[in-house]
């Protein structure tokens, strides 16, 4: 960037409000101050370089979210808007997504109708579906990571566990995920492409429906046990064409499962479920969605944990003893970014130039979710004993923002039975 032009940092965000904070960093509601931007609200994720570098997994997941978000534009998609950097912090300026997660709109209604779980199933297949023609799988569909635009509809947030370069025939063995919504080809560790987002569109369609995931049980084990084993349990409310769509969502064979062709989303388009579904509305968001957030103007945070809006707002200064050097600070050489949007208003030439990207590593994840809703780890120092599932899983202890620890593992709860799961109980302890 030229060095004569002005750049932004974390002097131009006024800090509102505490959304969310993890092990790595916190996320907070922000209000630029200058520019021509001035006085618009954004999300703001910080993160502590310190924290990060002590692990090069974490460095090359932190660089991958930052690159994807760049790289992928979509409805459904959480949008970046400056990526910057201090010697001790990275900040990431996204779009503030007001009504909170879907996670939380299902724990208060308890289950959906099926009119309006097909509403956000349809705009997540179109997300999916972007995702997969660029060559990216997600890997961690869940409740937690869908967020709520003001008019309420749905945003793809956390692309922590994401792998890019993936296309038709391609193959990736990491292990990751969140155990309940994982397909059986990534606990296999058989290989897995793009199909294990379509398992996880089953499972996220079946937890909607019915208020659990589809295979739960009292210990880790025992769930992949039942991932891998057991049949399938449909509860007989639902109608054929939920029925039949869950059936051929959540096959075991890869080659049997919706989706897993090189059609990609069509078939599923085209599935008697979503028989009602108008394409080209849903995707220029013509569909009324089903819950529209109260809101009483762009700053509410309402829909978020009062756990942490409740708090005085800091970003926090950091030791001495934690200033990285400038050997180290180099890995994060060409973190900076200024959405097209930015650089159309502004017509400066002086802010268009990124420095060289690196290689798109993908083992792992970032720890929060662009609107501090979730934090999301794997992979990292798993223990010998536990190499045979490749994850340790924390115990349920209570909500994902209350991880204080680099060291958890990106993982739903487990209980003993679907009628008892319980979202409220969604938490991260130590491992």
């Amino acid at each position: 960037m030229n060095p004569g032009g002005p750049k932004s940092g974390p002097q131009d965000f006024e800090l509102l409000k505490l959304l969310g904070k993890g092990g790595y960093g916190k996320v907070f509601l922000v209000r630029k101050t200058c520019g021509k931007d001035e006085g618009k609200i954004f999300a703001m994720k910080v993160l502590k370089k310190a924290t990060i570098v002590r692990n090069p997994k974490d460095t090359a997941h932190t660089k991958s979210e930052r690159n994807i978000l760049e790289c992928v534009k979509h409805p459904f998609l959480v949008d970046l808007i400056y990526a910057f950097q201090t010697g001790e912090k990275l900040y990431l300026i996204l779009e503030y997504l007001c009504g909170g997660e879907l996670f939380m709109q299902l724990e208060r209604e308890g289950i959906f109708m099926e009119d309006t779980a097909s509403f956000y199933l349809a705009e997540l297949v179109l997300a999916l579906e972007h995702l997969h023609k660029q060559g990216i799988i997600y890997r961690d569909l869940k409740p937690e990571n869908i967020l709520l635009d003001a008019q309420g509809h749905v945003k793809l947030t956390d692309f922590g566990l994401s792998k890019e370069s993936i296309f038709e025939g391609s193959m990736t063995h990491t292990f990751c995920g969140t155990i309940e919504y994982m397909a059986p080809e990534i606990l296999m560790r058989s290989g897995h492409g793009k199909a294990v987002d379509w398992w996880s569109l089953g499972a996220l369609m079946y937890d909607m429906l019915t208020g659990a995931p589809p295979f739960t049980a009292e210990n880790r084990k025992k769930t992949i046990d039942k991932i891998l084993k057991a049949r399938l349990n449909l509860p007989p409310y639902l109608t054929n064409e939920a029925r039949a769509l869950l059936k051929k969502l959540l096959k075991k064979n890869i080659t049997e499962r919706l989706g897993s062709g090189p059609d990609d989303a069509n078939p599923i388009k085209t599935h008697p479920f979503f028989r009602h579904t108008v394409w080209s509305d849903v995707g220029n968001k013509r569909v009324e969605p089903p819950f529209k957030p109260t809101l009483k103007d762009e700053t509410d945070v309402s829909q978020f944990d009062t756990k942490f809006t409740k708090q005085t707002p800091i970003d926090s200064p950091i030791s001495s003893d934690s200033i990285l050097s400038e050997s180290a600070n180099q890995v994060f050489l060409g973190f900076t970014y200024i959405a097209p949007s930015v650089l159309a208003e502004m017509n400066k030439p002086w802010v268009s130039i990124r420095e060289p990207r690196y290689s798109r590593l993908r083992v792992g994840s970032l720890p929060m979710s662009p609107a501090g809703q979730g934090f999301a780890f794997a992979n990292q120092n798993i223990p010998e004993e536990d190499m045979d599932l490749g994850v340790t899983l924390p115990q349920p202890m209570g909500r994902p923002q209350t991880c204080s620890s680099p060291m958890v593992v990106n993982a739903a709860p487990i209980k003993t039975t679907a009628s008892n799961y319980s979202k409220t109980q969604n938490k991260f302890t130590h491992l």
